[in-house]
Parts: C-alpha cells; structure tokens; sequence
C-alpha cells in the first residue's frame, strides 16, 4: 500500500473524449479517519454515464471534478478500518472511483457474500445496470403477455437484461445491436426472439419485419438513428423508458428530435429515468434477479480488462460499441 494509483480526470472533452483528457497518477494511499475506512479496489465498474460526468453541463447529478479521480462504482476489499461495521476482510460495493485505494464513512456502501455470487455481478447483472433494467421495464415499460419489447444496444449490460425479464414476463423480445456476432449471442444465448443489426443497410426493414405487431415497449438507451427506426413502429399506447442516449452523447449540437406529432396521435409514454428514483425496488430486485440468476433465467457476459492503466482507452471502446457484455476492469486480485 505503498503507492495509490489513480486515473484523473485532466480535462472536459469537446465533442468526444480522448486519452488526452486522462492522466494517470501516483500518490500515497490515504489514511481513514475515525469512522472511515480504506477499500482497496478489486474491480471497476466502466458505465456510459460517465461521458456525461466528464462533462460541466447541468445534469442530475455533479459532474466529475478536474484533477480527481473518475467516478464509478467498485467492488473493493477493506484493509485498514476504523469503522464499526466494516471490519477488515470485508468485500463492499461502493463508489470508489478510478483509483486502487479509496476512502469511505460507510455511506452508500453494501456487503457482499462471494460465495452468493461473482464478485463482478454486483457491478452488472445484479448491479446497478440490471437493477436499471428492471425498474426502467416493470415499473416504466410495464410490459404485458404477447406484447413487443424492444430494446438496443441488447448485448449490454443493460439491454442484454431488459430482453431476458421481457421473456420471462411473457413478451417478444427483440433486440438491436453491432454486428453479427452480438446478434447471434443476443438470440441464441440469451433467448430473444430475433436481433437486427443496426449497421445492416437495411436495418429500418429488418427491424419492421422483426416487429410485425409494432412495437409496444421500447427501452431507449442509445438514440440517434436507432430511435429514428423505431419510433413509427411505435403503437398507440406504446411505452419508452428512456435511461441514455450514449449515440448523442459527444454530439456538440443539438440532433434532430423524434416526431412529436405521433406523441401525441399515439399517445406515447416517455419517461426518462434515474436507477435511484427506484432505491426503493433495490432489495425486489436483488431477490427476484438473483432467484433468476441461479435457475438459469438470467444470463450474462462480462468484458474484462485487467489493469487500471487501460481503463481510459477501454471507456473510449464502450462510447464506440467496441465492448461486447459489461465492461469491468480488474484493477487487483
């Protein structure tokens, strides 16, 4: 514990992010405080919304500082505590951002059981991204038996569990995604029903004869010229939690917005959301996502980096499709 290294961020990108914009330092670990604690980092957790975290605009939640460590969620082991309820040995989810040692009060943190579940699911499928399904699908999308979902960037870590919990409730799950070999794991590994590439020239009619129905639920995580081909086969009363835009994200002007005629001739429901606007569903979620998880219903795939040094470059390949399942990063054994 000699040395802390850390990935800072070093400046705010215009339009998108560079390596230039990190820079990876070393500095003493700190030492806790009376009811602190030190977390050395096993993983980390690489999200799309930290592109919007780098950035200085007005968001929902404070954007990440120049000249400190990225933000993210972490598994971590406690080594060094003067906090009553996280004794050394103890493995925690929390936010110890894009650094090998960070300090913690306790707040926001839980315990995990390695022995209930890989480590890195709480990072996923049992994180923050499969909890980000659930609520966005059963508490926005409400699907019901035989209806359509629809849900892009479905070999993620988010949108690969929209479409399981859309089968399991009973639905068609179609799902969008880059290139072949997502869409053969999509459909044959996860069980959706069909997934259309959206870099085929003719996506718009491949998605159309996917969706003979229409489309009743469409969970939007990625915008741009992906929603532009769903949106007219939206059905009236259709439903569209909106949870990330990430195809908008480097955008540096403002994109053409979809038809808010059809909003209102279809009477649309579109709700952006937050995962904790839903901290109240966390424990639901945990229960019924891990009962799902060990009887074989929910499956997923991990993209794993090792070495904090390559988490900059490895963030940039998440904003451009390049990862395939959720990007975590080993940062210690």
């Amino acid at each position: 514990m000699s040395v802390n290294r850390q990935i800072l961020l070093k400046s705010r990108p215009e339009g998108a992010p560079s390596l230039d914009n990190f820079e990876l330092v070393e500095r003493p670990p700190p030492e806790p405080g009376e009811g602190e604690l030190l977390m050395r980092t096993l993983y980390l957790s690489l999200d799309p919304y930290m592109r919007g975290r780098m950035s200085a605009a007005k968001s929902y939640a404070k954007p990440a500082e120049v000249g400190q460590p990225m933000v993210g969620g972490t598994v971590g082991e406690v080594v060094r505590s003067r906090h009553p309820q996280y004794p050394v040995g103890d493995v925690v989810l929390g936010f110890g951002g894009w650094q090998e040692y960070a300090i913690s009060n306790g707040a926001g943190l839980r315990k995990l059981d390695p022995k209930a579940a890989p480590l890195t699911t709480a990072l996923g499928v049992l994180g923050m991204p499969g909890m980000t399904a659930y609520v966005g699908l059963t508490e926005i999308g409400k699907p019901q038996p035989g209806e359509t979902v629809a849900v892009a960037a479905a070999s993620g870590a988010v949108g690969s569990v929209v479409g399981q919990i859309a089968k399991i409730k009973g639905c068609r799950a179609v799902g969008i995604a880059g290139g072949a070999a997502k869409c053969r794991f999509v459909t044959d590994e996860l069980g959706f029903d069909a997934c259309i590439d959206h870099r085929a020239a003719d996506f718009t009619q491949r998605l159309a004869a996917a969706c003979p129905n229409g489309i009743d639920v469409y969970f939007e995580n990625v915008g741009g010229a992906v929603q532009q081909a769903v949106w007219p086969l939206l059905n009236d009363f259709a439903r569209v939690p909106v949870c990330g835009l990430i195809a908008q994200y480097n955008l540096t002007s403002p994109m053409g917005g979809p038809d808010m005629f059809s909003v209102l001739r279809k009477r649309l429901l579109l709700r952006g959301f937050i995962v904790s606007d839903f901290a109240a569903k966390r424990d639901e979620f945990l229960r019924e996502a891990g009962e799902w998880l060990r009887a074989g219903r929910l499956k997923y795939r991990e993209d794993v980096v090792e070495g904090l040094e390559r988490a900059p470059a490895a963030f940039l390949g998440l904003l451009q499709g390049k990862n395939f399942g959720k990007l975590v990063v080993k940062v210690a054994r």
